[in-house]
């Protein structure tokens, strides 16, 4: 084929760095913004933290939209109402004005030595497991060597919660033959095992750890004693069923005895080794902290969620005296596009939390019941953004309220439809569901067509199914199981 040249016009659209970083940016957590942030300061040498409270510091200022060209010495004052330039806290013109947000969590590095003894307070003791638990026991037992040794292979075995997953066979099986294990001996070790604290583990089943705690604390005689043993050995499916009929028939009591039978076993531990867990705490530093001023709500930025950052002042000056800079020049400006970058995340986190709190109004003054519905759309439309900036926006982000600390897609929900043609929140109805079950009576505790029924007299539509939907994701157990004796 002869080679031929063409001329071909067409656009495509291309993302620049600048606004890559910048959607990159938006989306992510605060935690995950300072891990980004600590990164780049490790690759940037011309990008530095503001030290809190240097002289002469450029810190950039996120208060508001209009001050964020213009850089500060001070952190930023909380947001002021449209009457007038006093702040939050010297406006308590409502119960909600004196309230601040507690973040002793957080600190800030002021060079101070006593500062960092208060921390070293704050170091909590390690909790001892569950296995270092039964083995301080057994360090003071009299068993010899050999059983001792068992003892400590049947602790090893236990799960999170104090039970025995294994077959005492299929743990002899495990034990090389030379060691010469029968399952008798593991028995004898399991019984020294069951006699230890907490109280139940070492169980195989949950009705064994229940019998093991009623045998340790209740006398086995008293009539009570009896049929809470019967239950459990022989119809602990029946009373986590409710079944109350098939349990006197079985047990032959009368409704005020299976009654305390009930009450012993509910103060029973089903997981005994639930309290040596080793439980993660996961902290939330919120982005937006919510305050009622002069009747109305406003938001503002947390300070101390905020990264202060700025451009070494010393290379900057260097660069300013040279031409070109090479490679330093680049990231001069890969500086100043991050600095500007972070402004403006704040700012659209800002904007949207007061758009929210703006339509969101009802909750903040009544709760959850007056939550309304609301879509990502109605937002995006009010700012003038797209809907996908909304959404990353509210994930991950945190507002912090009198009523409590919420993520921003929380106040984003489903509507269900009203007779007077308007819609109500799914959130709104949950909080009506768990009204009702709350203040219901437990003899005689609402079905779910029931509570159709009852919001249905209200004005709200929900089906049947949509309540079950909606009580399970309270779990919140079905109406056989909330019966009480």
């Amino acid at each position: 084929m002869k080679p031929t040249l063409q001329f071909r016009l067409s656009q495509h659209l291309t993302l620049t760095p600048q606004l890559q970083q910048s959607i990159k940016l938006l989306q992510l957590s605060t935690v995950e913004l300072n891990q980004e942030i600590e990164r780049i300061l490790i690759e940037n040498p011309l990008l530095e933290r503001e030290e809190f409270g240097e002289p002469g510091a450029t810190a950039v200022s996120f208060s508001s939209p209009e001050e964020s060209a213009a850089p500060v010495e001070a952190p930023p004052e909380p947001m002021p109402d449209s009457g007038g330039d006093t702040p939050l806290q010297d406006s308590p013109a409502n119960p909600n004005d004196d309230w601040q947000p507690d973040f002793s969590g957080s600190s800030r590095n002021n060079g101070s030595e006593d500062d960092e003894e208060n921390d070293r307070g704050y170091v909590a003791a390690e909790q001892p497991s569950l296995r270092d638990h039964l083995n301080a026991q057994l360090a003071f037992t009299k068993l010899d060597q050999r059983d001792r040794a068992l003892v400590t292979l049947l602790i090893d075995a236990l799960d999170d919660d104090g039970y025995l997953t294994q077959s005492l066979e299929e743990i002899a099986d495990m034990l090389p033959e030379e060691a010469e294990i029968e399952p008798e001996e593991l028995g004898a070790a399991l019984h020294h095992l069951q006699h230890m604290e907490p109280t139940g583990v070492g169980a195989r089943t949950p009705s064994e750890c229940l019998l093991l705690q009623i045998r340790a604390r209740y006398n086995a005689t008293e009539p009570t004693t009896v049929i809470a043993t019967e239950i459990v050995k022989h119809h602990l499916e029946a009373l986590a069923q409710r079944d109350y009929n098939r349990l006197r028939e079985a047990t032959g009591a009368d409704d005020e005895a299976l009654r305390a039978a009930q009450q012993m076993i509910q103060s029973l531990n089903p997981r005994p080794g639930a309290a040596y867990a080793q439980v993660e705490a996961r902290y939330v530093i919120p982005d937006v902290v919510v305050r009622k001023v002069k009747g109305a709500w406003r938001a503002s930025l947390n300070g101390d969620a905020m990264p202060k950052l700025r451009v070494n002042r010393m290379y900057a000056d260097l660069l300013a005296g040279q031409r070109g800079g090479g490679g330093l020049s680049g990231q001069l400006q890969e500086a100043r596009w991050l600095i500007k970058n972070v402004q403006q995340r704040f700012d659209t986190i800002l904007r949207v939390s007061q758009a929210i709190v703006e339509r969101q109004r009802s909750f903040f003054d009544h709760g959850e019941v007056a939550m309304r519905p609301m879509v990502l759309r109605e937002i995006a439309e009010t700012l003038n953004l797209h809907e996908s900036t909304i959404s990353r926006v509210t994930t991950q982000k945190y507002m912090v309220t009198p009523r409590g600390t919420f993520e921003l897609k929380y106040f984003f929900g489903s509507h269900v439809a009203t007779d007077t043609g308007g819609a109500a929140s799914a959130t709104a109805i949950r909080a009506l569901i768990k009204q009702l079950i709350g203040a219901e009576n437990t003899r005689a505790p609402l079905s779910d067509s029931r509570i159709s029924q009852i919001l249905g007299q209200q004005g709200i539509v929900v089906a049947r199914r949509t309540i079950a939907k909606y009580r399970e994701a309270l779990n919140i157990p079905p109406v056989n199981l909330r019966k009480a004796l």
